[in-house]
């Protein structure tokens, strides 16, 4: 179904070139930055970020969904849904949950730091009451058990 199989992160690194190699790891180093405790992992080929849960991912043109390649660097949120987007920066397509937004090249990206760096901090917010709901509904759902 893909065009690629990695198996490490440096591995898609590796993959990349030109300014797809350097958006990536702009994004990369946004997410580390603004993201305390964030685990990085394939998933689909490329880095997904987890925190409590899942969180966001940056998605290469270069690697494939399905037969479609694109140009530039996707950055997604996997609760888009649930950010504040008065402005709809972010491209909901056809999608109820997750939202993205795409640079073209690294000029574009620069551009956009601190929006990104807003929604990131956004989401992480959004992560961590997501996962405290979620014990809060398993230790109630323990008690009525008992």
């Amino acid at each position: 179904m893909q065009n690629v199989r990695f198996l490490s992160v440096g591995e898609l690194l590796d993959f990349l070139q030109g300014e797809q190699l350097e958006m990536t790891d702009m994004l990369r180093e946004l997410v580390f930055e603004c993201v305390p405790g964030v685990e990085e992992r394939l998933s689909f080929n490329v880095p997904f970020f987890r925190r409590y849960g899942a969180l966001c991912f940056i998605w290469p043109g270069a690697v494939s969904w399905g037969s479609t390649v694109w140009e530039g660097v996707e950055f997604g949120f996997n609760n888009g849904h649930l950010l504040a987007d008065e402005d709809n920066y972010l491209d909901k397509g056809n999608r109820k949950m997750v939202f993205t937004k795409r640079f073209f090249n690294v000029h574009e990206l620069r551009a956009n730091t601190d929006k990104l760096r807003s929604l990131v901090l956004e989401a992480v917010e959004i992560n961590e009451l997501l996962h405290m709901e979620k014990r809060k509904s398993n230790r109630i759902r323990r008690i009525l058990k008992d």
